[in-house]
């Protein structure tokens, strides 16, 4: 399941939209991103030849099993090391910013052995 980091973005966002509002839209995710519409719509588009969005014909995208698959995965390794940063005494927005870069390059073997590591250590 690879992806690249751009994608794993969208999917996150889309997930973490779709348990705030109703429907998700492009323009939702714009907003969210601070990206234009037409960026967004290409992203889109390229994510639906992937299999991971279904777009209805009102234009609302939910995430398909792979989709789904991938941005709860990003989820969990972001609130994991977020937290987990601050834990440690990181500012809480370097704590994000770091998260957001590590959790699209750290493996799933060392994500888990360092999850498993600090449970029980850091109360997250």
């Amino acid at each position: 399941m690879k992806s690249n980091e751009s994608a794993e973005n969208y999917l996150e966002t889309i997930l973490i939209l779709s348990q705030r509002l109703p429907v998700v839209r492009s323009i939702d995710i714009a907003a969210e991103l601070g990206f234009k519409k037409p960026s967004v719509s290409v992203a889109m588009k390229n994510l639906r030849e992937k299999g991971h969005i279904g777009v209805s014909s009102a234009g609302y995208i939910t995430l398909t099993e792979s989709g789904k698959e991938i941005a709860e995965m990003i989820f969990e390794r972001h609130n994991f090391l977020s937290g987990w940063l601050k834990s440690l005494g990181v500012d809480e927005k370097i704590a994000a910013e770091d998260a957001c870069r590590m959790e699209h390059v750290i493996s799933r073997e060392s994500f888990a052995a360092i999850k498993k590591a600090v449970e029980g250590n850091f109360s997250l």
